[in-house]
């Protein structure tokens, strides 16, 4: 009985977990074809570390409205990028001209998928669930928004204040999505519109290069349009996310800290 109460402990499952998913997910940086099988291999490995290490149920899983999860949270993650474009290109940051043209919307695509897959099981699926376990909702929340920032800073172009925003309008974003609808299909929906319309426009993703459907021209200040890290480091993503953000906070089902396993 020692042994399964040891094992069904987060502190098992989540080193577990990373190390399988995160395994996997190093195949999404190979190519089109390779993020695809990395986010199917992902979703395989994460289910199992839950099935028979945590041996809890997987509800974030369910199968039954899982595509109509993924695309809510596709629109949110449309209408979010979009809007944030629209502001700076008003304000006169940003310009678009045609680019590649159509053959370059099935790569942007599947790599897009094999990111948002990985790093949504990763930071919400086991990261955020183990430590709300342990410590509750807002806890997990706090460490993991900041987490999500901080990797960032490996990246192209990246600053201390790109990363800073990243683990607001990202990780608080994120978090707060997958603490409101508990599903791991919403949020990688969400995650998933988010880089693939940003590539898509020619913006930056995180600092790196898209070559999408049109170019985008940049001028202005950077707090404005990000420069050329992209559009992640806009102060306008960050005031529409906390807006956001807030709105799903308010109808999340949080755990509190007293009521969270030990």
């Amino acid at each position: 009985m020692e042994t399964t109460q040891r094992t069904r402990s987060p502190l098992i499952w989540l080193p577990v977990g990373l190390i399988g998913v995160g395994g996997v997910s190093a195949l999404a940086s190979g190519g089109a074809l390779l993020s695809v099988v990395a986010a199917v291999a992902a979703v395989a490995v994460y289910w199992a570390v839950m099935r028979f290490v945590a041996r809890r149920p997987m509800p974030e899983l369910a199968t039954r409205g899982a595509g109509r999860e993924a695309l809510s949270g596709a629109a949110i993650g449309l209408g979010f990028v979009l809007l944030s474009v629209l502001v700076i290109t008003v304000l006169g940051g940003y310009s678009f001209t045609w680019s590649q043209g159509l053959s370059v919307v099935l790569p942007v695509v599947a790599v897009s998928i094999g990111a948002a897959v990985t790093e949504e099981l990763i930071f919400r699926g086991l990261a955020l669930q183990a430590l709300e376990e342990l410590f509750g909702s807002r806890a997990a929340l706090a460490v993991t928004a900041p987490l999500f920032g901080g990797l960032h800073l490996a990246n192209p172009g990246a600053t201390v204040w790109s990363s800073l925003a990243i683990a607001v309008e990202a990780g608080v974003l994120l978090g707060a999505a997958f603490l409101w609808r508990r599903s791991i299909w919403f949020v990688t929906g969400l995650h998933f519109a988010w880089n693939a319309t940003e590539a898509l426009l020619g913006i930056p993703v995180s600092g790196h290069a898209s070559d999408g459907v049109l170019t985008t021209h940049v001028s202005g200040a950077e707090w404005l349009t990000g420069g050329g890290f992209g559009l992640e480091a806009s102060v306008v993503p960050v005031v529409l996310s906390v807006l956001i953000a807030a709105a799903m906070l308010v109808r999340a089902r949080l755990v509190p800290r007293r009521s969270a396993r030990r």
